[in-house]
C-alpha cells in the first residue's frame, strides 16, 4: 500500500510533512513494515535543511505557531498510519476489542443491523498508568518549551504519583454492506482527583472516517 496526501493537496502543506509518500507492506497479521525508509532518510535531511535545522534538532520540541517534535524517524509513520487504520480490528459480536489506553480488552457487541450496515460498541476501562505517563510527558515537553527547563520523565511522573484517575473509553465501529469499518468513534472520559481534593472531569471524541475521493476521471 502506498499512501500519500490527496493530489489537491498545497504545496505548503506537503513540503510540511517529510513522511509522505509511505509505502508499507500490510500484513494478514502483525504489524505494518516500511518498504521505503531509505527515501524517507533522504526526505528527512532536505527537511531539515530548509527549516534551518540539523539532525542536532532531531527529538526535541519546538513552539511555532504550534507545539512539535522534531521527528527524524522515519518508522514514526508507521504509528501514524496505525492510527488511522479501521482494518485491524476484528469485528464480529464477542470479539475482543484492544486500546493502548485502556487496562484490558473488551467485547464488542451487536447494537444495529442494517441492510447494508450494522453497529459495533466496546466499552474499556481507561488505564490510570498509561494517562499518567502521557501527562507526564506532557509535563516534559512543557517545561522544555515554555520554561526552558530540563525534567525528566521520572520526575514528572514522581510529581503525578498521587493523583488519583478513573474513566471509560467507548468506542463505536460502524462497517458498510461488506463488513468493513467506515467509521470508528472513541470517546475517552477521565476523572482525575488530586491530594488536596480537587477533581476535573475530561471528555474527548476522536472520529475516524473512511470515504471515497474522486481520482479525477469519468
Amino acid at each position: 500500500m502506498e499512501y500519500d496526501f490527496a493530489k489537491e493537496t498545497p504545496a505548503g502543506d506537503r513540503a510540511s510533512e517529510w513522511r509522505f509518500p509511505a509505502r508499507v507492506f500490510e500484513p494478514f497479521s502483525g504489524q505494518m513494515q516500511l518498504l521505503n525508509a531509505p527515501e524517507l532518510e533522504a526526505r528527512v535531511d532536505g527537511w531539515l535543511k530548509s527549516g534551518g535545522l540539523t539532525r542536532a534538532a532531531c527529538g526535541h520540541w519546538i513552539f511555532t505557531w504550534n507545539a512539535f517534535r522534531i521527528e527524524c524517524d522515519p518508522l514514526t509513520v508507521i504509528d501514524t498510519l496505525q492510527s488511522f487504520d479501521l482494518d485491524s480490528a476484528d469485528v464480529q459480536d464477542g470479539a475482543l476489542y484492544r486500546d493502548s489506553g485502556a487496562k484490558e480488552p473488551a467485547p464488542l457487541v451487536r447494537k444495529a443491523v442494517g441492510p447494508d450496515s450494522a453497529t459495533f460498541v466496546a466499552e474499556l476501562a481507561v488505564d490510570p498508568e498509561a494517562v499518567r505517563r502521557e501527562r507526564a510527558q506532557t509535563d516534559v515537553v512543557v517545561a522544555e518549551i515554555g520554561h526552558r527547563q530540563t525534567v525528566t520523565l521520572d520526575q514528572a511522573l514522581q510529581a503525578r504519583a498521587e493523583e488519583s484517575i478513573a474513566g471509560t473509553i467507548s468506542v463505536t465501529l460502524e462497517t458498510d454492506a461488506l463488513g468493513s469499518v467506515r467509521r470508528r468513534t472513541k470517546v475517552t472520559k477521565i476523572e482525575t482527583k488530586e491530594p488536596g481534593g480537587r477533581s476535573e472531569t475530561e471528555t474527548v471524541t476522536e472520529t475516524v472516517e473512511r470515504q471515497r475521493i474522486s481520482d479525477g476521471g469519468s
